[in-house]
């Protein structure tokens, strides 16, 4: 089993990251046009332009040695905030910060970075061997000390937490050059959790008095890339010329523009961008046959978050009414133009999680649209037909008000859908529809009747489930969470949860991992809709060795440390 974490939502934060216009949350290609689905979110906007400000400044083209990148996105300018750990960053920090390792969220595979490789010394125990040479880009050394000060700096606040890492970790220490961690027990995905911690220096962090609000305008990291120029239109980020690694890193400037409206994308010739675009093949690769390519891979799955803190949400009878009212493969058709697929009720990304699918759950998971059995299950709720409206025992209509972000486009087409087949069962719908930074607070506090969100997408069974259903991301409504943001309590999932943690061998985790899908099935802790994708473009006019389906050494996410395997991996043409 892998057991990788993505930053998530950190969609994941999405939610988490995304930045209007490009989510964090993930996509899928379609083989031959659609290979698996997932979602991070998907990013669509594309609008991109929705976020749109003027373009003033933004580079025409790339020019000499740098690379045009659209994978930030103002709102509609930059804020100058460099904080790893704040839902508002820019997502340039991930050029900038380094984990111990990269982990793949395609496959479970992880690449060593600040660590040069670990050790398993038993089931609880785990050492790493923290690289020699490095330097942070102010020139001070780095140190194993610093990788101990970034994990006891993110058990001070949980909202610092966003992999959940102090879920796992008992203790830890360095010695030298290394650093050992102890964990609460016998744990076979906590390894790859810790080491996709960024991590960040002592000498400059130890002072600061409230480090989840600092913006850390001038960030000093390991990473390839340091901060260049920085205008509201548009930054920079400048090679870091004594980085470790740094023969490695071909280009000498990213440059970073605060709008990527899909014109601009196409008629500025962006060397790399994410962002779901309208007719890919005319649109992208039609404007340069040679030289443009888009590739995008399974990263989640997009649904209806439901407010469990509040009636009716807090009715599984309610829940399964909506899920019944929903087509979602017309969903999907609408919001994504047919690259992805409606999604399963059991929280696998299928076909790339077919190996997991519990086998007596009929249809893999999938839930067909069906009327009368969702007006059987809103009666069960206390709603009844009456005319052509559904009313509770009152005669007041149901209704029921869905927030999806400004300017994510393909989930708006998909809410849309969807607010049409709800308002044919009688139901009243309204769309709530805030800024991206708005809408990450509103989802993370609990603001919120009914949301549309994403989870999954990291390559673990075990990371997805977590994400989704851990109790101990159910933090009090008004309070920022990191995960399970429909705050969903479930002691037999927070057990399986645990065991899953223990599980060393396929067998005993597949059992494991039919129970978890038959509680989401059963219990419908989120309404699955579609899969999203990574939504990958890429230009080889001037580099080449992208991530593509026939080399997937990463994710196309723009938005998580993916990019460190690609800017030391792409070479120039």
């Amino acid at each position: 089993m892998h057991v990788p974490t993505a930053p998530r939502y950190q969609r994941t934060d999405l939610a988490r990251e995304c930045q209007c216009g490009q989510r964090r949350h993930m996509r899928r290609k379609t083989v031959a046009v659609r290979i698996l689905a997932t979602l991070v979110a998907g990013v669509t906007l594309l609008g991109l332009g929705a976020c749109g400000s003027n373009s003033g400044g933004t580079q025409q083209a790339a020019a000499g040695n740098q690379i045009l990148f659209g994978g930030d996105s103002g709102n509609p300018t930059f804020t100058r905030n460099f904080n790893p750990f704040s839902t508002s960053k820019r997502i340039g920090i991930n050029f900038i910060y380094e984990p111990l390792e990269v982990v793949n969220s395609l496959d479970g595979t992880s690449t060593p970075f600040l660590a040069s490789g670990h050790k398993i010394v038993d089931p609880k125990t785990v050492e790493f061997q923290i690289r020699d040479g490095v330097k942070w880009n102010d020139g001070k050394p780095f140190s194993a000390q610093d990788v101990v000060f970034t994990f006891n700096l993110v058990k001070k606040d949980a909202a610092m937490d966003s992999l959940g890492v102090w879920q796992h970790i008992s203790s830890l220490e360095a010695s030298d050059s290394k650093v050992t961690f102890h964990f609460k027990d016998n744990d076979v995905p906590a390894v790859s959790i810790v080491s996709q911690q960024n991590i960040v220096p002592e000498h400059v962090w130890k002072d600061v008095k409230d480090p989840l609000k600092w913006n850390n305008e001038n960030p000093v990291g390991t990473g390839p890339y340091k901060l260049g120029t920085f205008k509201p239109n548009q930054y920079t980020l400048a090679k870091n010329k004594d980085y470790w690694q740094a023969e490695k890193v071909a280009a000498d400037t990213i440059v970073l523009p605060a709008s990527n409206k899909q014109l601009d994308l196409v008629n500025k010739k962006y060397d790399w961008a994410y962002s779901f675009i309208n007719n890919v093949d005319k649109t992208w690769v039609g404007a340069d046959k040679q030289h443009n390519h888009y590739w995008f891979p399974p990263g989640g799955t997009v649904s209806l978050y439901p407010n469990l803190t509040k009636a009716p949400f807090n009715d599984v009878n309610f829940r399964k009414g909506l899920s019944y009212a929903l087509d979602r493969d017309k969903i999907a058709k609408d919001a994504e133009e047919g690259y992805v697929d409606g999604a399963t009720q059991t929280g696998l990304i299928l076909p790339n999680q077919d190996k997991w699918v519990n086998d007596s759950i009929s249809n893999k998971g999938k839930v067909s649209q069906d009327e009368a059995q969702s007006l059987e299950y809103f009666a069960k709720a206390g709603y009844k037909k009456q005319g052509d409206q559904l009313v509770d025992s009152n005669g007041k209509q149901l209704e029921v008000n869905i927030t999806v972000p400004s300017g994510y486009t393909d989930w708006l087409r998909g809410v849309q859908t969807m607010q049409g087949q709800l308002t044919k069962l009688g139901i009243a719908v309204k769309l709530t529809q805030p800024q991206p930074a708005a809408y990450t607070q509103a989802q993370n506090n609990g603001d919120y009747d009914l949301l549309i969100s994403s989870f999954g997408g990291t390559g673990s069974v075990f990371q997805d489930y977590n994400g989704l259903l851990n109790s101990e991301f159910a933090v009090p409504v008004g309070q920022s969470a990191n995960a399970n943001f429909e705050r969903y309590k479930n002691p037999k999932a927070d057990e399986l949860l645990a065991q899953l943690k223990l599980a060393a061998d396929e067998k005993s985790q597949k059992a494991i991992v039919d129970q978890l899908q038959q509680i989401v099935y059963d219990d419908v802790p989120v309404i699955g809709l579609f899969y999203g994708g990574l939504w990958g473009l890429f230009s080889t006019r001037n580099y080449t060795g992208w991530p593509s389906e026939d080399d997937p050494y990463t994710a196309p996410s723009t938005w998580t440390q993916s990019v460190l395997m690609v800017v030391t991996h792409i070479k120039k043409a």
